[in-house]
């Protein structure tokens, strides 16, 4: 028999440096150290960790119109923002290396003009495994982050297990749920800015329908950690009124609670996992196999990358193909299909 197989989880639960990147990139190095320390094989930051998550901005927007003031903002966050890959991502990738651990992190993307909230993966050997872009932004996100596409939604398959991450509420759509749980999703790591209780209750369903085990992390930032003229979602300006509460967590495979949740202060959440258990878990559930159900239900994801312009090489090159391809043929005497004339 093989040695059962343990990995050793973490989940950071911390707060970063909004509009600072550079901050934000030292902060994931020094979280990842001290989860090094304890053994740690995986650590999980937050959403937006890197570039941060502007609760309570406005960014000056309302229906039919826009400030200079929030333009401005908008600047101020877009240059916060990094690329992937990039120099900070190079960076990052020496963090996971230095400590030969896999880090998912949650970071803020600037590709063109557009931001994108993304989660990044790093190998034990520093690479850039991929990265995640947030389908779905919700409400407000919407006027400061793009939408990702289906070309993103993979999960990798790593020394520790098969590895992948849904964003925040992207958590509440089934059929992005599903979309993982049919590429065998051992590890779904789940970074958010939800601290709401019945988040915690989001995870505990998932990791018992995916036979998987959940990852949340979310940041704990209060006043004082933003800058000065950011505006305070509650309208409570003391510089310790909590802003994002936290509520991090690990869950095993048949919903039971490892670690957490806790509110409200900085920490390092761990747990042990029992890689065994997936299977166990999968004995009398299986969403995506003796539970399916196939014959009543089926769901189609479009992997494609999307871009808004093809150049003009390509798209001739495509539509030729398409015309060859749609081209009706007769037999050959050769036994070659052609073209009919």
């Amino acid at each position: 028999m093989t040695a059962e197989r343990h990995i050793r989880a973490a989940v950071v639960q911390a707060a970063t440096t909004p509009f600072d990147s550079t901050g934000a990139v030292a902060l994931v190095g020094e979280w990842a150290a001290r989860a090094s320390e304890a053994g740690a094989e995986l650590a999980v930051f937050p959403e937006a960790f890197v570039g941060g998550y502007p609760k309570g901005s406005t960014f000056g927007g309302f229906v039919g119109g826009r400030t200079d003031a929030g333009r401005e903002e908008f600047a101020r966050y877009f240059s916060s923002a990094i690329s992937v890959p990039g120099s900070e991502t190079d960076q990052l990738g020496a963090v996971a290396a230095r400590h030969r651990m896999h880090l998912v992190v949650g970071v803020i993307e600037r590709d063109g003009g557009t931001l994108y909230c993304t989660v990044i993966f790093l190998g034990p050997d520093g690479t850039l495994l991929g990265k995640r872009r947030k389908l779905m932004p919700t409400g407000a996100e919407r006027m400061v982050w793009g939408f990702g596409d289906g070309s993103t939604m993979s999960v990798y398959d790593t020394s520790i297990g098969r590895l992948g991450a849904v964003i925040c509420w992207e958590n509440l759509m089934p059929a992005a749920r599903m979309a993982m749980y049919a590429q065998g999703i051992e590890l779904y790591c789940a970074p958010t800015a939800d601290g709401r209780e019945s988040h915690h209750a989001t995870m505990r369903h998932i990791a018992q329908e995916g036979r998987c085990f959940v990852l949340t992390a979310n940041q704990v930032m209060r006043v004082a950690d933003f800058p000065a003229d950011h505006p305070t979602p509650s309208g409570d300006d003391r510089p310790d009124a909590v802003v994002s509460r936290g509520g991090s967590s690990i869950i095993g495979p048949l919903g039971q609670v490892l670690a957490g949740p806790v509110y409200d202060t900085e920490t390092l959440l761990f747990a042990d996992l029992r890689m065994a258990d997936l299977a166990g878990a999968k004995y009398d559930f299986d969403v995506n196999g003796h539970y399916a159900r196939p014959d009543v239900f089926r769901l189609e994801v479009n992997r494609s990358p999307q871009h808004a312009v093809i150049a003009e090489a390509a798209f001739a090159q495509n539509t030729e193909a398409a015309s060859r391809d749609a081209a009706p043929t007769i037999p050959s005497r050769g036994g070659r299909d052609l073209p009919e004339a």
